[in-house]
């Protein structure tokens, strides 16, 4: 079981740490345990609470009425309202709630739902992705244990192999060659890239997680690609990311190279020449649409 501070569930819930004390002082809505140094902390159930007493919350439902409802009430609830509501805030909502439940069922039936009303691009860009950015942040600073990430995941990557796999195939476009730098295995937004870049028309040629730089090299000197995408989420760490990025533009400098991650995104970092940072995976599909239209053009 995770043990929470009231920090993590502002993080997570959205609820300032303030409005949580009030609640619990007020409502007796939560339960905090202490440690034996007599450190205030909270656990599953008290994050799976006060993450659907923030849905009802934030959809209108005043807090002394959610605090008389018995928590499988408020649960059903919730279910309502995420099946009903179309704002990306709530199903966002939805699908922290299935994490830290570790509820494949209901994961699948809110990501399908999206899918079905929005269509699988439309529900990665403005669902999945910041979901799993926000996932990615609170696994770095603790907020979630590995077991929760891992879960969600493995889940997404499902459904983005399968749709990765649906795209037609076209003749022409560029070469993109996608991989994860040695020791990183967060995928997820390369395998976006992959589907956005295959959607367009251009060639991927996918290394996928942790490839080694001999590997890379032997890739590339086959396939010749225009372009290079990586993601450094974790490894390498900041104090290397420089480094990193240095020793891929020289290594590979007759190729435009796109990085982007959560050790580059917001660093201190210098980009040579044939280095491109995307601040967000938007970039990627802006970059895309740049290539199409002086395609076009020609």
């Amino acid at each position: 079981m995770s043990t929470y501070s009231i920090k993590d569930l502002e993080q997570l819930s959205g609820i300032k740490a303030h409005t949580l004390r009030i609640w619990e002082q007020r409502y007796n809505l939560l339960s905090p345990k202490r440690t034996d140094t007599n450190i205030r902390f909270y656990d599953d159930d008290d994050l799976k609470l006060i993450l659907n007493v923030a849905l009802l919350n934030d959809n209108g439902v005043k807090i002394s009425k959610i605090a008389s409802m018995a928590s499988d009430e408020i649960r059903n609830e919730v279910i309502k309202l995420t099946e009903r509501s179309l704002t990306h805030d709530d199903q966002i909502h939805a699908l922290t709630i299935s994490m830290i439940e570790m509820d494949e069922e209901r994961f699948d039936k809110v990501l399908s739902g999206n899918i079905s009303k929005l269509g699988f691009e439309q529900t990665m860009l403005n669902i999945i992705y910041p979901f799993m950015s926000k996932i990615g942040v609170l696994w770095q600073t603790g907020a979630i244990n590995p077991a929760q990430e891992h879960f969600i995941s493995n889940l997404v990557r499902q459904k983005m192999i399968v749709a990765i796999d649906g795209q037609k195939r076209f003749n022409g476009g560029k070469k993109f060659l996608l991989f994860l730098p040695e020791g990183e295995l967060h995928e997820i937004s390369l395998l976006f890239a992959s589907y956005l870049i295959k959607s367009k028309g251009h060639k991927v040629i996918y290394l996928g997680q942790s490839t080694p730089k001999d590997d890379l090299l032997s890739v590339y000197k086959v396939h010749q690609p225009e372009f290079l995408l990586t993601v450094i989420t974790t490894s390498p760490s900041a104090e290397y990311a420089q480094e990193y990025i240095n020793s891929l533009s020289e290594r590979f400098s007759d190729s435009q190279i796109l990085v982007t991650g959560y050790q580059v995104i917001g660093q201190d970092l210098t980009f040579p020449s044939n280095v491109r940072q995307m601040n967000y995976i938007r970039d990627i599909k802006e970059m895309l649409e740049e290539l199409s239209e002086v395609h076009q053009e020609k």
